[in-house]
C-alpha cells in the first residue's frame, strides 16, 4: 500500500508497533520492521546507555526503517536526543509533552517526527509545531491516556478534520477489521500496542503476556485520572488505587502509592499482584502469543479480506 504514511517512513505496510515501556525493545522493533511495518523502540524505560545498545542492536537486526519513542517528560531527554541524532535514527515518535521543544532540532538532522495526541486541539498544536504526522490515540488504549476520554471512533475523524498532516490511529486496534475501520475514518495507518505486548519478541515478562491473553471484557480500567491517567489491568495494586480514588485521596497520596518502579515490577519483572500492568481494552480480544511477523501478517491479511468483502457489497 502506498499513502502519505508509507511514503513518509519508507515502509511497505501502514502498521506501526507502539513504543511501549518495558515491552518494546530492539527485538520487537526489528521484527516488526522486517515484517514490513514500522517497529518502535520504547525509550521511556531505558537509561541513555541502554537506549544506545537497543538502537545499535536494532540496526544490526534490520535494514528497514525503525523509530524510537521518546516521552518528552523523560528526565534525561537531552541524552536520548543526542544519541538518536548521533546514531542516525530515521524516525522519532514523541509523546507526553510539548512537541515544539525538539521537533525542529530533530528535523534539521533529517529525522521525521511524529507526536502522539489525545484530542483534536492538541493535534492542531502539534501541526503548528511542525511535526510530520500525529498519532491520535483513543481512550481505549493501554498505558498513559488522555484526560478527555475520547474514544478512537470519535477521535479519528475529529483529528483528521482538524489537521492537514497524516493521521495514525491508535487505541483499541488489534485486528485487520479494526484497522480498516480506522482508515475508513481518515487515518492513513494504525499504531498497535497491546497486540504486540503478547508477541514472542516483546520484552514483557511471560507472566504479564499470559495475563494479557487471559484478560476478559471489563478487566481494564482507566485509573489515576487526577494524577496521570493510565489504563491498567485489575490486580491488587490497581484495586487499591481505585479504593484510594473513591475515598478522595490527594494526588500526593496517589503518587506515594504509585511509588517508583511500579511499571517495571509488573510488566518487566512479572509481579502480577503489586506491579502496574498497563494494557488496552482490546486485551479481551487477544488469546495467544505469536511471533511479531505472524501478527503483522494476520492483521494485513484480515484487512485485505475485510476490504474486499466490503467492496463486493451490492448497493441498492
Amino acid at each position: 500500500m502506498r499513502n502519505r504514511i508509507t511514503e513518509l517512513f519508507n515502509i511497505k505496510l501502514p502498521i506501526i508497533q507502539a513504543g511501549m515501556i518495558w515491552c518494546s525493545g530492539w527485538e520487537l522493533a526489528s521484527a516488526v520492521s522486517n515484517a514490513g511495518g514500522l517497529g518502535i523502540i520504547g525509550s521511556g524505560s531505558m537509561y541513555p546507555d541502554i537506549l544506545v545498545e537497543h538502537i545499535q542492536k536494532c540496526q544490526s537486526a534490520t535494514d528497514q526503517p525503525f523509530a524510537v519513542n521518546i516521552p518528552l517528560l523523560y528526565p534525561d531527554i537531552e541524552k536520548h536526543v543526542e544519541n538518536i541524532i548521533r546514531l542516525k535514527v530515521p524516525i522519532v515518535f514523541s509523546s507526553a509533552g510539548n512537541p515544539k521543544t525538539w521537533t525542529s532540532i530533530l528535523q534539521k538532522e533529517g529525522i521525521k517526527v511524529v507526536h502522539v495526541v489525545s484530542s483534536a486541539r492538541f493535534a492542531g498544536k502539534a501541526q503548528a509545531a511542525g511535526v510530520d504526522a500525529v498519532v491520535a490515540e483513543g481512550f481505549e488504549a493501554g498505558g498513559h491516556n488522555g484526560r478527555e476520554e475520547t474514544t478512537t471512533l470519535c477521535l479519528i475523524p475529529d483529528v483528521c478534520q482538524a489537521v492537514n498532516i497524516p493521521v495514525i490511529a491508535a487505541g483499541g486496534i488489534a485486528s485487520g477489521k479494526a484497522m480498516l475501520a480506522a482508515m475508513a475514518l481518515g487515518a492513513e495507518a494504525v499504531q498497535i500496542g497491546s497486540r504486540f505486548v503478547a508477541s514472542e519478541e516483546s520484552s514483557a515478562h511471560l507472566a504479564f503476556k499470559n495475563k494479557v491473553v487471559d484478560a476478559k471484557e471489563g478487566d481494564t480500567r482507566l485509573s489515576l485520572k487526577t494524577l496521570v491517567p493510565v489504563r491498567l489491568l485489575e490486580n491488587e495494586f490497581a484495586l487499591r488505587v481505585q479504593q484510594l480514588e473513591s475515598e478522595g485521596a490527594s494526588n500526593n497520596q496517589l503518587a506515594d502509592e504509585l511509588g517508583r518502579g511500579r511499571s517495571k515490577r509488573g510488566m518487566f519483572l512479572g509481579e502480577m499482584d503489586e506491579g502496574e500492568l498497563e494494557i488496552g481494552q482490546v486485551s479481551a480480544l487477544i488469546d495467544n502469543i505469536l511471533p511479531a511477523k505472524k501478527i503483522v501478517q494476520n492483521i494485513w491479511t484480515e484487512f485485505l479480506e475485510a476490504r474486499n468483502e466490503m467492496m463486493s457489497w451490492r448497493v441498492l
